[in-house]
């Protein structure tokens, strides 16, 4: 969990089973405030670095079973593993193999694991999210032939993954309850209500997904992004700004790492509950064109000018900054209303602070506005995939 002011303790990211079977608490993500008052309920602060370092751990164990090439980290605490060239090295069945992965990975980490087994990466998932964890072993299989058994008989839907609970309510107002329902839907009327995610849907409920681990697709638009979900809520235009242009700075200082500029520049902002609640709407997101890019500048103020159009006011808790329709670094773009020694200092300086940067830390040099009121780039550069890092215990 991390700590948030202004947030009744922030986030609940994980929950223990024990935990979910003792206060029949529904999900991992939660708010505290949710949690019942109880003192043998513990809340403890994530600890990323070590998390990072364990995941690392037992992924190293995971290349002793299968090719790097057939492993798909999926999550921190989770992996799918394409073992169908190399399970008859490790053992007698699939099943004998995914028994001595776990068995290893306890012996070397202390670590309790639970593995879903299946011919495709789809079957392995839902098998290890609704039958494991309930079996000795925590292992369970699904395939093909055992899927009227194993997938026909969900009747929760938002149990499967991938069925959302949007997704969930939708089908049942066009009369499909369960996953019997879905797999002995008209596949037809699914494409005309859901477009082709009707189709994979119907193909999930036959427990057939072709994705294969090793197989990545190249975005086909690719973009360079941050976001920011805010310590508070701020209403203050000035602080609101503030994290704009610091997200903003921090986007086009990656985009100068690799080398790349961008013409296409674009907000999303997310109000605060009681503003979404005002506005029927939970915030606006807009993109501008510019010039090609990554200069500090040239990104902050088209940021602010999107900003300054749609922003009437509303509190803000999201901020997320992208660039896009990306291309080569290839040399910098003169403004002819700048004066030109300006333009060339202000690139020299950018490029400077990012080198001292890249070998001291984020926090070696930063901007004084960081430290006004509101700012929050020197908080977030001391945390690991917007997590507490957690190098102590305490």
């Amino acid at each position: 969990m991390s700590e948030q002011e202004n947030t009744n303790g922030g986030l609940i990211l994980a929950t223990s089973p024990k935990a979910k079977r003792m206060y029949h608490l529904q999900a991992n993500v939660s708010r505290q405030r949710d949690l019942p008052q109880d003192e043998q309920l513990i809340v403890v602060p994530p600890r990323m670095n070590m998390y990072i370092q364990k995941n690392l751990q037992i992924n190293q164990i995971f290349q002793r079973y299968t090719a790097p090439a057939d492993i798909w980290p999926y999550s921190i605490d989770e992996a799918i593993l394409n073992l169908t060239h190399s399970w008859r090295l490790s053992g007698q069945s699939p099943w004998d193999v995914a028994r001595k992965i776990q068995l290893t990975i306890h012996e070397e980490t202390g670590i309790y694991t639970t593995v879903g087994i299946g011919n495709n990466p789809l079957q392995a998932k839902v098998a290890l999210d609704i039958y494991a964890k309930h079996n000795h072993d925590n292992i369970a299989e699904i395939n093909y032939q055992n899927v009227p058994q194993r997938l026909w008989t969900i009747t929760n839907m938002e149990d499967v993954w991938s069925i959302g609970h949007r997704t969930a309510n939708h089908l049942r107002k066009i009369g499909i309850n369960n996953i019997w329902d879905l797999a002995h839907a008209n596949p037809y009327a699914l494409r005309a209500e859901f477009g082709l995610v009707g189709e994979q849907l119907f193909a999930l409920a036959w427990g057939i997904d072709r994705a294969h681990p090793g197989q990545v697709e190249p975005p086909k638009s690719p973009s360079i992004s941050n976001s920011q979900v805010l310590p508070r809520d701020y209403v203050h235009r000035d602080e609101i700004r503030l994290v704009v242009k610091e997200i903003g700075e921090q986007v086009a200082a990656r985009l100068r790492h690799r080398h790349l500029q961008c013409t296409k520049v674009s907000l999303s902002i997310g109000f605060n509950y009681a503003s979404a609640s005002v506005a029927n709407r939970g915030g606006f997101g807009a993109e501008v064109t510019v010039s090609a890019t990554n200069s500090n500048h040239d990104i902050i103020a088209a940021l602010l000018r999107i900003f300054d159009h749609y922003w009437t006011g509303e509190g803000v808790r999201n901020i997320a900054v992208s660039c896009g329709h990306l291309g080569n670094d290839s040399g910098q773009q003169l403004e002819l209303f700048r004066p030109l020694q300006q333009q060339i200092r202000d690139n020299t300086l950018e490029r400077t602070v990012d080198t001292i940067r890249s070998r001291f830390g984020f926090t070696a040099l930063v901007y004084a506005k960081s430290k006004l009121t509101g700012g929050t780039a020197i908080n977030r550069a001391g945390l690991v995939g917007g997590h507490n890092g957690g190098n102590s215990y305490e």
